[in-house]
């Protein structure tokens, strides 16, 4: 994907004021329920910052570094993906942190009305210190992502175009770590990275569509890599590849962005309009879409998107009851499942469904 090559620090260099320290992005979660509305769907620009001002906070961080910024027949509106899904529809948490740093080093927010090209991806000097620093040289240690490191990685680059280093560096020090950077060393499946994987696909998407690019659902896997999603999404393993293309399918089946529409997403199920709309009438909650192979391979999803989910091959819970499911006892039924089909092929596995949930225990 194209790119602009130069590394301006913009606004960045000012204070937010995310709060004491521990707080994480508490600050941005409001920031994006309160410029929302607590609506998941589109608003423009100009009524977001509307909305925000009265929180007494800068909005430039987060509609220029954080959120996605398209114009559409002469308005800029803010869109509503899947950072915006998250806030809206759950508490503030870690997950919520997670998924909104990686959305900051993913650094794809669109543009506006008299942005400059390089205000497109603005956190450029963000995006390579985690992809081509943090992961490759200092192993995922958040601890090692110092002020210091940054400085010393941003200022050594012929494509840094600031004056000074030193600001930068302390404030996204600083982000890092109130936001926590833990979650990138893990080679395990979680969701906030479910999540990420959604959120980047939606970006790309939005950002072929401001270059006037087509994108046929077959190339998604294609954009997806070459996004740099898996360079800025923490450790690789092949747990992470394997739920991507399962993910990716869930993300074709949904609709992308029209998940988000209920009247597309009726549409594309096929289904009786009035079917659907009893279905979801007494609680539109979201639903969580699980995968039998892998059950961190766990999507929340606006409910209108349960049989879509099915189609892909996942199994759909409440949330609620998610959470209160034996997940250790749920993937014992699925491996049953599994090796009773072998059987009736004639194929016998050489261990029990015991053995083979301690290795995938890792026991």
């Amino acid at each position: 994907m194209p790119a602009p090559t130069e590394w301006r620090p913009g606004s960045f260099t000012k204070n937010y004021s995310w709060g004491p320290e521990g707080a994480g992005l508490k600050q941005l979660h409001e920031a994006i329920r309160v410029g929302f509305d607590g609506k998941t769907e589109h608003v423009t620009r100009s009524e977001f910052r509307k909305r925000i001002a009265p929180l007494g906070r800068p909005d430039y961080i987060p509609i220029n570094f954080f959120l996605f910024n398209i114009t559409r027949a002469g308005i800029d509106w803010i869109v509503a993906d899947e950072l915006v899904f998250q806030a809206i529809n759950f508490r503030h948490s870690d997950r919520f942190d997670s998924l909104a740093l990686f959305a900051f080093n993913l650094s794809l927010v669109g543009s506006w009305k008299g942005a400059k090209p390089y205000q497109s991806r603005p956190a450029l000097w963000a995006h390579h210190y985690i992809a081509d620093r943090f992961g490759p040289d200092l192993q995922w240690e958040p601890r090692r992502a110092t002020a210091n490191d940054i400085q010393g990685f941003v200022s050594k680059s012929s494509n840094y175009t600031g004056e000074g280093s030193r600001k930068l560096s302390t404030n996204l020090a600083y982000l890092y770590t109130q936001a926590g950077l833990g979650g990138l060393k893990s080679k395990k499946v979680e969701r906030w990275w479910v999540d990420a994987l959604f959120l980047t696909l939606d970006r790309v998407l939005l950002t072929r569509e401001i270059q006037g690019l087509v994108s046929p659902e077959e190339n998604y896997e294609n954009y997806l890599f070459g996004s740099g999603f898996f360079q800025v999404s923490g450790s690789r393993s092949i747990e992470k590849d394997l739920a991507s293309k399962h993910l990716t399918r869930l993300y074709k089946a949904c609709g992308g962005l029209r998940r988000f529409d209920d009247e597309a997403v009726r549409e594309r199920t096929g289904v009786l309009l009035a079917e659907v709309a009893n279905y979801i009438a007494n609680n539109d909650n979201p639903i969580a879409a699980v995968h039998s192979t892998n059950l961190r391979i766990a999507k929340s999803l606006p409910k209108v998107c349960s049989l879509l989910a099915k189609f892909a091959g996942f199994d759909v819970f409440d949330l609620e009851d998610l959470e209160n499911t034996d997940t250790s006892e749920l993937a014992r039924q699925n491996i049953q499942r599994a090796l009773s089909s072998l059987s009736e092929q004639g194929i016998k596995p050489n261990i029990s469904s015991e053995e083979l949930m301690r290795i995938l225990r890792g026991e």
